[in-house]
């Protein structure tokens, strides 16, 4: 149940991070070509692997519990 919460948690954050670096306006993010943007991509990329890691074990966990 932990790792469920914890990865929703952090699907949330990251969805949350996410969202505010959109272009809004016409305008970019600061991290756009510059030599950050390719670490920002890994960093979601990471994330979002994390988090769905993580809900799955927990969902498992629940499920093999009696």
């Amino acid at each position: 149940m932990f790792y469920l919460l914890i990865g929703l948690a952090v699907m949330l954050v990251t969805a949350v991070l996410f969202a505010w670096m959109l272009p809004r306006g016409g305008k970019k993010h600061r991290f756009v070509d510059t030599e950050l943007e390719s670490y920002v991509a890994v960093a979601f990329c990471s994330a979002v692997a994390l988090s769905l890691t993580m809900i799955l074990s927990g969902t498992l966990e629940l499920l093999g519990s009696p």
